[in-house]
């Protein structure tokens, strides 16, 4: 059985002592045969993508998270899309909305969010969105930029509502869960995530934050994508090899220029 970690953040783990060696080789032998780091800042991005480079099996994205959209310079269409050149960079985000936390002007995080929807459309590769507390915000500039071409995509770590787990749908994109399914208090969101298609789900674990259970409150790592997929596996009434083959195959759908790992 293997599985996908298509959202963490390997730039966040130590280099210098082994420490990003340890937890890459750590996800290995808990069958994660492929690892997505994701671009948050586009002035870091050359991190970001030194790690993908070292590792085979690791992939990367080029984007600015919401958080970021005052602090990070200007970034337009042209220059997203001369990034995604590279090999190894194989979408666009994370952007999107959060206004749960507003540490950018909303108007400059919606504005950095069009920019990005329209590299991706550009590039012709999937768009990473986040979403905290601009639900309906986030669906209806999604619906804008589907509207004006093709866009595909995914939201990632949804732990929502209905109303964008809704429109993600209508629009084609896919919706990755995290750990967060695993938590007490996630009633709801296990009631939503046995209700979208088998075809339209991945799994995740936004690494170092939000461990599953039984490792809540610790720092988490893409090894732990395993206690996701199986919890999601049994709110759904699927053996954990089924579900995993499912996000597996998904995630390669949705992320053309991504390779399965070869035989060891």
């Amino acid at each position: 059985m293997t599985l996908v970690d298509s959202h963490c953040h390997l730039d966040y783990y130590k280099e210098e002592d082994g420490e990003l060696d340890a937890v890459v080789a750590r996800a290995r032998s808990a069958g994660v045969a492929t690892m997505v780091t994701i671009g948050t800042r586009v002035s870091e991005f050359d991190r970001v993508r030194a790690i993908a480079e070292r590792y085979d099996d690791v992939y990367c994205t080029v984007g600015i998270h919401p958080h970021e959209a005052a602090s990070e310079p200007d970034v337009g269409v042209e220059r997203l899309v001369e990034l995604t050149r590279h090999p190894k960079v194989i979408g666009i985000g994370e952007t999107g909305l959060d206004f749960y936390y507003d540490h950018s002007p909303r108007d400059r995080q919606v504005e950095v969010f069009r920019t990005h929807i329209a590299a991706a459309r550009a590039a012709g590769l999937p768009l990473i969105v986040h979403s905290r507390g601009a639900d309906a915000e986030t669906a209806e500039v999604l619906q804008s930029g589907a509207g004006a071409g093709t866009l595909s995509g995914l939201i990632h770590c949804f732990s929502t509502t209905r109303q964008l787990s809704d429109k993600a749908l209508e629009i084609g994109f896919l919706i990755s869960l995290s750990g967060i399914l695993t938590f007490k208090n996630a009633a709801e969101l296990r009631d939503i995530a046995q209700e979208i298609p088998i075809d339209r789900l991945l799994v995740e674990t936004d690494a170092p934050y939000l461990a599953p259970v039984p490792h809540r409150g610790k720092r988490n790592e893409p090894a732990f994508v395993a206690h996701t997929a199986n919890h999601l596996a049994e709110l759904r009434g699927m053996a954990a090899a089924e579900l995993a083959a499912a996000t597996t195959a998904n995630f390669f759908r949705l992320f053309t220029k991504a390779r399965p790992a070869g035989p060891a």
